[in-house]
């Protein structure tokens, strides 16, 4: 489970925060970027909006995780494998 947790969830609740905050920068220069011309800003602020709500989702589920882990004792970065000791896989199983 730790390696599941290192390789898979923490670098995608990172890559989708990182996405959010890119929409928010984006909105952002947009938003700036029609103040200073006098245009519509409507859609910056949605890309401000939406960037805002990504990123809170994503420390929402880091949050929800950890405290599942926390209140349980899941124990997800060193989860007991001693169960798998007496396991034997089959001679042809990669094949």
């Amino acid at each position: 489970m730790y390696r599941f947790e290192t390789y898979i969830i923490n670098p995608a609740i990172l890559i989708v925060f990182a996405l959010g905050f890119l929409l928010f920068v984006y909105g952002l220069v947009e938003f700036l970027w029609n103040l200073n011309q006098g245009g519509e800003n409507e859609e910056g602020k949605q890309h401000m909006l939406w960037g805002i709500v990504g990123m809170f989702i994503m420390v929402s589920v880091f949050g929800i995780l950890q405290l599942l882990d926390n209140t349980f004792g899941l124990d997800f970065r060193n989860p007991d494998v001693s169960r798998a000791d007496g396991i034997t896989l089959p001679n042809n199983f990669f094949q």
